[in-house]
């Protein structure tokens, strides 16, 4: 089983940065789909960003371009790192896992079998 944690997240002005992480522990997979994904109050979970097993990244086009997601293998740590900061990127944030591949479903919730408690962020 694998356990997912997320730290990081705050309460930071518009234009601030902040990066996520993600740690991995229990029963971790050598390749692994990962995500982040977000959920405002009255809002459905959507997809951040993903990291394919392959190495191959997409992001949504809300982060794109102000947004970086990567992967420290050594210490089984996800982060997300979110600059330009707006009002419209506060939400809880999650990280998310599955074995091998994306296959594609990057963004999809139902996919991933493993998530963490989430860790929110506050934008103003």
């Amino acid at each position: 089983h694998v356990q997912l944690v997320e730290s990081g997240g705050g309460s930071v002005q518009a234009g601030g940065s902040l990066r996520l992480s993600c740690a991995a522990s229990g029963r971790t997979y050598g390749r692994n789909c990962m995500a982040w994904f977000r959920q405002a109050p009255g809002k459905e979970r959507e997809g951040v960003a993903g990291l394919d097993s392959d190495g191959v990244k997409r992001y949504a086009d809300s982060v794109k371009g102000r947004s970086t997601i990567s992967k420290d293998n050594a210490k089984r740590t996800l982060y997300l790192q979110i600059d330009s900061l707006k009002p419209e990127d506060t939400a809880m944030y999650y990280c998310a896992a599955r074995p091998g591949n994306c296959v594609g479903y990057f963004f999809s919730p139902i996919f991933y079998p493993h998530w963490g408690q989430g860790t929110q962020v506050t934008v103003s």
